[in-house]
């Protein structure tokens, strides 16, 4: 599967950061504003996600196990949806299916979950 090849899974958590990023921020870039301006761990596992101020380039930064992974994409044609609106604080933690939905130009907005069996984490 081309999901654990890229370091990406339903088994992480997911935080869209609110606002623009430059893109031309890499690995340190980023991970240097996920520690000191969001005071998390870029090392914990959690992927971050990233937009820049038209929303029409992506980045996703993930340690994997030995180093950060940087998926990155920018669309010819559209723009990814904000969601700042509705995103209280500087990050909005979104599951993975939302964001495969988000990535592929499917609106969030007024997206309704059915209801699913949801194991609870424990540690």
């Amino acid at each position: 599967s081309l999901d654990w090849m890229l370091g990406f899974g339903a088994h992480q958590r997911y935080y869209i950061y609110k606002g623009a990023v430059d893109m031309r921020k890499g690995y340190d870039g980023l991970s240097g504003l996920v520690r000191n301006e969001l005071g998390a761990d870029p090392l914990s596992g959690d992927v971050y996600i990233f937009f820049n101020l038209s929303r029409r380039t992506v980045k996703l930064l993930v340690w994997d196990r030995d180093g950060f992974v940087l998926y990155s994409k920018r669309l010819e044609r559209g723009c990814y949806e904000q969601l700042s609106g509705i995103i209280e604080g500087k990050t909005q933690l979104i599951n993975y299916q939302h964001l495969i939905m988000l990535l592929s130009g499917i609106s969030l907005i007024g997206l309704h979950q059915r209801p699913r069996y949801e194991m609870k984490k424990t540690g």
